[in-house]
């Protein structure tokens, strides 16, 4: 039986919340002999990253393969090919369980909430985190990611998108995520949402908002 429009649905985002996404790790790994020191790094994840806008928005929005994005990061910053290509490809096998917040998933799924996710992803990622995380995944009563909606948040049109997916009103919906940009941005589109920083204070914020089924 499908959960009513009105009924409060739980909306995971995936790297950052349910998936460890660390992009100082990424750099100092595959771009080492350019990870001298902080500032480094610093100028190294802007670079590569853009803030997760540029050339990294446009992969996770489905319009950029990933031999075209490591073209334009080589083009823009003058890293090795070779060594930019080693670091696209090593994002999916980094995007590993974070223990703590697979544990608030399970319960809360054991409360029969309706859970979602809602992931600003590129194909291949998506596409390993389906394949090597099913036991995760059955949690979900849908969800949807960036590359397939073409859209990529915080932009209003995918949260509206979202809403019709996950046929609830927005005000039923509930965004964990670790962005802020992310969760101002469902505010204003009517959604309730939190800032992940972890996922003990999460269930705290959870339960003192009375969002967290008893």
């Amino acid at each position: 039986m499908s959960a009513s429009p009105g009924t409060l649905r739980i909306v995971f985002d995936f790297g950052g919340v349910l998936f460890n996404w660390q992009p100082v790790a990424l750099v100092r790994r595959y771009l080492p002999r350019h990870a001298t020191d902080a500032s480094a790094v610093d100028g190294l994840v802007a670079g590569v990253f853009q803030g997760f806008g540029g050339d990294w928005a446009q992969f996770d929005r489905g319009v950029l393969d990933a031999p075209e994005l490591v073209r334009r990061i080589v083009a823009r910053t003058g890293l090795p090919g070779d060594d930019v290509a080693a670091l696209v490809d090593g994002v999916p096998p980094s995007l590993t369980p974070k223990p703590d917040s697979v544990d608030m998933l399970l319960r809360l799924s054991a409360t029969g909430v309706p859970l979602h996710f809602l992931s600003n992803m590129p194909l291949p990622y998506a596409e390993h985190l389906d394949r090597t995380h099913p036991e995760l995944m059955r949690h979900f009563a849908s969800g949807l990611y960036s590359w397939r909606a073409r859209l990529i948040k915080p932009e209003a049109a995918l949260y509206e998108l979202a809403s019709r997916h996950f046929d609830a009103a927005a005000d039923r919906l509930v965004l964990l995520d670790d962005m802020s940009a992310n969760v101002e941005a469902a505010h204003a589109c009517g959604w309730k949402a939190l800032r992940f920083t972890d996922a003990r204070s999460c269930e705290r914020a959870l339960r003192a908002n009375g969002w967290w089924p008893e």
